[in-house]
C-alpha cells in the first residue's frame, strides 16, 4: 500500500523556521517527482515546490523562493521542506504528493497521483 505521511508542522511566530518531512512507503521513491503544496482556508491548493528524481528543484517564486528549500533523500524515501523566515501568510495545511514522471515535473495538483494527509502550519504575527 502506497502511503505518504507528513510531519513537522506546528504553531510558530513570524520569522521562525520549521522543517517538514514526508515519509513515503510502498513505492519506488526515486521513480517519482515529489512536491509540496499548501492550502489555506477558503483558498485553492497552491504549489509550493517540487523536486525530480536527481534533486533538481523548482519553486513557487512569488511565494517562497529564497525562504523555503525542498530536498529529498532517496535512500530514506523521505522528502523535506525547510521553511525559514516564516510569515503569517504561510499559514496553511501542507501536503506532500508524488507524480509518476521522475524526469520532468509539474506544478499542477491534478498531475500528482498520491497525497499525504497534510500537516498544519500556523504562523502568528
Amino acid at each position: 500500500q502506497v502511503q505518504l505521511v507528513e510531519s513537522g508542522g506546528g504553531l510558530v511566530q513570524a520569522g521562525d523556521s520549521l522543517r517538514l518531512s514526508c515519509a513515503a512507503s510502498g513505492l519506488t521513491f526515486n521513480r517519482y517527482t515529489m512536491g509540496w503544496f499548501r492550502q489555506a482556508p477558503g483558498k485553492e491548493r497552491e504549489f509550493v515546490a517540487r523536486v525530480i528524481w536527481n534533486g533538481e528543484t523548482v519553486y513557487n517564486a512569488d511565494s517562497v523562493k529564497g525562504r523555503f528549500t525542498i530536498s529529498r533523500d532517496n535512500a530514506r524515501n523521505t522528502l523535506y521542506l525547510q521553511m525559514n523566515n516564516l510569515k503569517p501568510e504561510d499559514t496553511a495545511v501542507y501536503y506532500c504528493a508524488c507524480y509518476d514522471r521522475p524526469f520532468s515535473g509539474s506544478s499542477r495538483p491534478d498531475d500528482y497521483n498520491i497525497w499525504g494527509q497534510g500537516t498544519q502550519v500556523t504562523v502568528s504575527s
